[in-house]
């Protein structure tokens, strides 16, 4: 990767609407040299996905809940397991396997209180591999970002 690729991918995290014209001009390249280094990009992984990102205040009812779970004991079989039943909830946002007093930490967007009561049940009351979880209730969002400092 070189410096316009890296201009590239600053632009598109922000916006990834933009025309390949419009990048090009931003950065001095032509539409068809943006779009080979797009489709590059795309096809090395580089660019994983390109989404939309939803307003929850525009979404009636929505909660979102950090959790942070504990297993009754470590080991590749019931991290593994643990892992695969998280992506089987749409709710569950992200999803990360850490290193510290927790084993995961889980973010979770439920649709109400009474959804959120029955993932917990789900996920974690009726699995004999959690120790415990907290949940943290999300007031208010101060900062949510999703780009990546880039040189």
């Amino acid at each position: 990767m070189d410096s316009f690729d890296y201009q590239i991918l600053k632009i598109i995290q922000n916006n990834n609407r933009q025309t390949t014209e419009d990048i090009g001009l931003q950065i001095g390249l032509s539409a068809t040299a943006v779009q080979r280094r797009l489709k590059a990009l795309r096809q090395s992984g580089v660019i994983e996905k390109e989404i939309a990102i939803l307003n929850p205040s525009e979404l009636s009812g929505h909660i979102l809940v950090i959790v942070e779970v504990v297993l009754v004991q470590g080991g590749t079989s019931a991290i593994n397991n643990f892992k695969k039943k998280t992506k089987n909830y749409p709710e569950v946002q992200q999803s990360y396997y850490v290193a510290g007093k927790n084993d995961f930490i889980l973010v979770i967007a439920a649709k109400s209180m009474h959804r959120y009561d029955i993932i917990t049940q789900e996920l974690f009351l009726d699995d004999e591999s959690i120790l415990k979880f907290h949940s943290n209730v999300v007031m208010a969002n101060v900062k949510v970002g999703l780009d990546i400092p880039l040189p």
